[in-house]
C-alpha cells in the first residue's frame, strides 16, 4: 500500500515530464529549440521532436510564403514630378537561426516593420533616379525587378527571403492631380479651339467655293440662254424675211395683226392716232384699203 503511494504520483510526474518534452513540428512551419534564449536546435522537417522540460522551450514560424504591403509613400523621380506609390512584396523566413538573432523576442512584426523600412528606402532609391514617364512606361517591370533585387540583399540579413515585389498604385499627388487635370483640361480646349477654328476655316473655303460655282453656272446658263435666244431670233427672222420674199403683202398683212393684238387688249383701250395713219388700214378690207 505505502509502494503504491509513492508509485503513483512518480508515475504521474514522469508522465507529465514525458510529454511535455515532445512537441509536434507541423509541415507549414519551422521550429527552434531554446535553452535560456540561446538557440539550441532548429527544426525544419515535420514530425516529432524532444526537448527538455522546463529548460528548454519551442517558438515556431511559419515557413509558407508571406505576403506584406507597403503603403502610400511619396517618391520623387529626376523631373521633381511627385507620385504616390503602393507596393507590395512576397517575402519567407529561409533562416530560422538568423532571424531570431536579428529581431529576437519580437517575432515577425518586429521584422515586418524592418522589411517595410527595407522597401520603402529602395522604392525611393529607384525611382528617385530615373524620371516620372519611365515609372509609367513599359520600364515598370525593370525598374520592380531593380527594387527587388536590392531588397533581396538587405532582407537577408533579417534571414528573410524577398521573392517578389510589385507596384500595385502609382498616381499623382492630390494637388498635383488636380494642377494636371486642370493642365489637361486647357490642353483639350485650346485643341477644340483649333479644330473649331479649322472647321470653320474649311466651312468659309467650301461657301466661297459654292459661291463662286453658284455664280459661274448662272452666269453660263445665261450665256447659253442668250446665245440660244440670239440663234432662235436670227432663225425667226430669217423665217420673216423668206416669208416677206414669198409674199409682201401677207407679211405685211400678218404684222398688222400681231400689233392689234397686242396693242388692243382689254375692252378699254384708247388710242391716239392720226387721221391719216396707217395702222388701221386692214381695218377697212383685208386689201389694206
Amino acid at each position: 500500500m505505502k509502494k503504491t503511494t509513492y508509485l503513483l504520483p512518480i508515475l504521474v510526474i514522469a508522465i507529465a515530464g514525458l510529454l511535455s518534452s515532445i512537441f509536434i513540428v507541423d509541415e507549414r512551419e519551422k521550429a527552434l529549440v531554446l535553452q535560456f534564449g540561446r538557440v539550441v536546435t532548429v527544426k525544419e522537417d515535420p514530425g516529432l521532436a524532444f526537448k527538455i522540460p522546463l529548460i528548454q522551450e519551442v517558438v515556431t514560424y511559419d515557413d509558407r510564403i508571406l505576403s506584406r504591403e507597403v503603403g502610400p509613400l511619396e517618391v520623387t523621380p529626376l523631373d521633381d514630378r511627385r507620385l504616390v506609390v503602393d507596393a507590395f512584396a512576397r517575402y519567407r523566413i529561409a533562416d530560422v537561426n538568423q532571424f531570431r538573432q536579428a529581431v529576437g523576442a519580437g517575432g515577425v512584426e518586429l521584422a515586418e516593420r524592418r522589411l517595410d523600412n527595407i522597401l520603402r528606402a529602395q522604392t525611393r532609391e529607384v525611382l528617385g533616379s530615373v524620371r516620372s514617364d519611365q515609372v509609367l512606361s513599359t520600364e515598370r517591370e525593370s525598374l520592380m525587378n531593380r527594387i527587388r533585387d536590392n531588397a533581396i540583399t538587405e532582407a537577408r540579413a533579417l534571414g528573410l527571403e524577398v521573392i517578389d515585389v510589385r507596384l500595385k498604385r502609382t498616381d499623382l499627388p492630390q494637388a498635383n492631380l488636380e494642377a494636371t487635370f486642370s493642365r489637361m483640361r486647357a490642353e483639350r480646349e485650346r485643341e477644340a479651339a483649333d479644330e473649331i477654328a479649322r472647321g470653320d476655316e474649311a466651312a468659309q473655303r467650301k461657301r466661297a467655293q459654292a459661291d463662286r460655282t453658284v455664280v459661274e453656272l448662272v452666269s453660263d446658263a445665261k450665256r447659253q440662254s442668250e446665245i440660244s435666244r440670239g440663234e432662235a431670233d436670227a432663225q425667226r427672222n430669217a423665217i420673216f424675211a423668206d416669208a416677206f420674199g414669198a409674199d409682201p403683202e401677207f407679211f405685211e398683212f400678218y404684222r398688222s395683226l400681231n400689233a392689234y393684238r397686242a396693242s388692243l387688249t382689254g375692252g378699254t383701250s384708247s388710242m391716239v392716232l392720226s387721221p391719216n395713219s396707217e395702222f388701221f388700214n386692214y381695218f377697212g378690207n383685208s386689201q389694206g384699203r
